[in-house]
């Protein structure tokens, strides 16, 4: 009869162990904090006297008991960094860095339909498809789910192998005996090991088979891709150790009524991270998107109205145009409303305060609103000029320039601040046709593209004075 291994009680905030389950730490007084966890093996006491009185007598008996590992050179170690598997999807490779490394562990996160197990099985097929085996595990649908979806979008995944279970040892012996290239795993919160009387999905369970992947990635060079449940925080659910245990972590962001996703590296150790592909959800499952600017321009009116102004953002090192619509509307209410949507509330009431007393722009009494066209989110400072920009051109009722950019981070002394990356930026707005540049003094790089006019501008009064003279 197998003996089954023992199991203590940690609490996730201060560490303290238990050995049973209880509502309440003793140690720090927090709730609902004690998780279960496989047990070390506990080392009796004369093991450990014997211990001490071997370091008593000299360094040579540590280690005693232990294996002698080979240390060779950095320069001599092999990696698999240079036999990286093509899926043939270019804006997955590219958010990779190049393509899935052998051995490596990849952590997939969004919302709910947003596309994850779309976008792994369409993977595991262009794979298979290629000569490079996987094996494709799925714990919440079942095997004919799994073959309907395939079969809806198209992709040639009948030779895919394909495992309906949930237990861990079970999924590991599977992969063990098959050996596949790739391996999917959808999802880790339904993954469980039979070692731990938690229920799936609970942080000890999580943590413990995410851990037991990564080791069987590493010793087997099979590459794993585990999808994960988000909270409604948007964060991935289970221990944040999940994300330092995996070497790569993918978000999928949008919106589920737009029909483009945004794949975004928040975390890879084998590629640069912060880098996104932008896809387009299709009958055929998700497609790439090579020009993303071109996308995310593309419904803008030749003649746009009031509030409406483009930026250029880096997405890692990537350049993506944004448009960047506002509207200041006569408050209803006796409270104004400061709506925002792809751009942070707290950065917006900061422009505002800083129209107000730098630029002599008052929206005390007037409601506002900022969208970020596309579903884009808008991290970086560099917006800060065509938010303001937009939030002008509403107040006073005047169109911005339709082939204008604005680029800047805006400080609170009204002034236009450099940014990084200018050069980049406008060669990307003269390719997608725009012919005006406002930039900070700062930014304005040595070598100009031929057919942009950058208009350097020092702080937001210059900006509003050269566009509503």
């Amino acid at each position: 009869m197998a003996v089954k291994a023992k199991s203590v009680y940690r609490c996730t905030e201060c560490g303290a162990e238990s050995l049973k389950w209880q509502g309440r730490c003793d140690t720090c007084g927090e709730w609902n904090t004690l998780v279960e966890e496989m047990a070390a093996p506990k080392v009796s006491a004369s093991a450990k006297g014997a211990g001490a009185q071997r370091r008593l007598a000299g360094a040579a008996s540590y280690g005693e008991g232990g294996q002698v590992l080979e240390t060779p050179r950095l320069r001599d170690v092999i990696g698999a960094e240079e036999h990286r598997l093509a899926t043939g999807i270019a804006e997955f490779d590219f958010v990779l860095g190049g393509g899935v490394v052998p051995g490596s562990m990849v952590l997939v996160g969004g919302e709910p339909g947003i596309g994850k197990s779309t976008i792994l099985l369409q993977v595991a097929a262009r794979l298979e498809s290629a000569g490079h085996s996987a094996l494709y595990v799925s714990g919440e649908e079942s095997p004919l789910q799994v073959k309907l979806r395939a079969d809806r979008l198209g992709a040639s995944a009948g030779a895919v192998s394909l495992v309906g279970e949930t237990n861990l040892e079970t999924i590991l012996a599977t992969a063990a005996s098959m050996r596949p290239q790739v391996m999917v795993v959808d999802s880790i919160q339904t993954v469980f090991t039979g070692d731990l009387e938690g229920a799936p999905g609970n942080v000890g369970q999580v943590r413990e088979c995410a851990a037991r992947l990564m080791r069987f990635a590493k010793e087997s060079g099979t590459a794993v891709f585990v999808v994960g449940h988000v909270t409604k925080g948007g964060g991935i659910a289970g221990p944040k150790t999940l994300e330092h245990i995996v070497d790569t972590v993918l978000y999928f962001e949008g919106e589920n009524s737009a029909d483009h996703r945004v794949l975004r590296a928040t975390k890879n150790r084998f590629g640069s991270v912060d880098e996104i592909g932008v896809f387009r959800m299709t009958v055929n499952g998700l497609e790439a998107v090579e020009n993303p600017s071109a996308l995310f321009l593309g419904e803008r009116a030749e003649s746009p109205a009031s509030g409406s102004a483009v930026t250029c953002l880096m997405e890692g090192s990537r350049p993506m145009l944004l448009e960047v619509q506002a509207l200041a509307a006569k408050a209803g209410f006796g409270t104004p409303q400061r709506v925002s949507t792809g751009y942070d509330a707290r950065r917006l009431a900061l422009l505002l305060a800083v129209l107000d007393k730098r630029a002599g722009l008052s929206f005390a009494q007037l409601d506002v609103f900022l969208n970020v066209v596309g579903g884009v989110r808008v991290q970086e400072p560099a917006g800060d000029v065509a938010v303001a920009a937009a939030l002008a051109s509403s107040f006073y009722d005047k169109p911005l320039p339709g082939d204008a950019i604005f680029l800047g981070e805006v400080g609170l002394g009204g002034e236009i601040r450099a940014i990084s990356q200018a050069e980049r930026r406008l060669l990307e707005a003269e390719k997608m046709g725009m012919r005006r540049a406002f930039v900070g003094a700062r930014s304005v790089p040595k070598r100009l593209p031929r057919q942009l006019k950058v208009e350097s501008v020092p702080d937001l009064a210059a900006l509003f004075r050269a566009l509503f003279r």
